[in-house]
């Protein structure tokens, strides 16, 4: 379970950069029936942050 969510309007540049700066996703991308795209990473202090967009 996230500890923490955050919803943008264009998750595929988000995707883009978290890759290109190395960060390690934990979940995703995905996307769920209900209708979210979305992907986990971790933040420095090791809480897992959903980043996600609604379709």
């Amino acid at each position: 379970m996230p500890d923490l969510s955050i919803e943008v309007d264009h998750l595929h540049e988000v995707l883009a950069k978290v890759r290109q700066a190395g960060i390690p996703i934990e979940y995703g991308p995905a996307s769920e029936p209900w209708g979210v795209r979305r992907f986990y990473i971790r933040d420095p202090f090791g809480r897992l942050v959903n980043i996600l967009s609604h379709g």
